[in-house]
């Protein structure tokens, strides 16, 4: 597994998941002990430090639930920001392989594990420019505001820095893929941002 694709399971992870989640021990572990840093090709240490600080799990599950709960204050779901809706995700990430369950296609973690699934099963020739149509159509023009209201509504410091943390990741990574295309193709980057 590439950095793109740990960066992308890690964030969505944390999005898609529960904190009480028992899937969830071993990286709150790292999390809790500073050691996610070893880990992580980004330079956040001191995001990183800042969520070691804050990492009591049942905190951070009230957080959560306030949050993206079904009642909720923050909707994790593309179509809530005029975002593509389930339907058009779904089939998207069906065309690209991906597994799915019936749980809603459009959540925000769970697009960021579908990168991470795509760089590590899709065909090479096909990876870079199904991650970049991921990125640019599925979830930059929504997710901005999504992580806008995670940092306004979060109760913890856990979740306003995971949001400051997940912003410059994607920034990162979409670079990254723009760079990779352009070498491939000539592609240059369009400037693509999480609005």
């Amino acid at each position: 597994m590439n950095e793109f694709s740990v960066v992308c399971r890690i964030l969505g992870s944390l999005f898609y998941r529960s904190p009480q989640d028992t899937v969830l021990d071993p990286l709150f572990a790292l999390i809790s002990e500073g050691k996610l840093k070893q880990h992580w090709p980004l330079e956040q240490d001191e995001l990183l430090d800042r969520l070691a600080q804050d990492s009591d799990r049942q905190v951070l599950e009230a957080d959560y639930q306030a949050m993206f709960a079904a009642q909720g204050s923050v909707s994790p779901y593309g179509a809530s920001y005029e975002g593509i809706g389930e339907t058009e995700t779904r089939a998207y990430l069906t065309q690209c392989g991906m597994p799915l369950t019936d749980a809603p296609a459009d959540h925000f973690g769970l697009l960021l594990l579908a990168a991470s699934w795509i760089e590590d099963n899709a065909q090479e020739s096909d990876e870079i420019q199904a991650q970049i149509a991921l990125f640019d159509e599925y979830l930059f023009p929504w997710c901005g505001r999504f992580l806008g209201k995670v940092e306004a509504h979060a109760n913890h410091a856990f979740y306003r820095t995971l949001a400051i943390i997940t912003r410059e990741a994607l920034q990162a990574m979409r670079d990254e893929l723009a760079e990779v295309a352009g070498e491939e193709s000539g592609y240059e980057s369009e400037g693509n941002t999480p609005e």
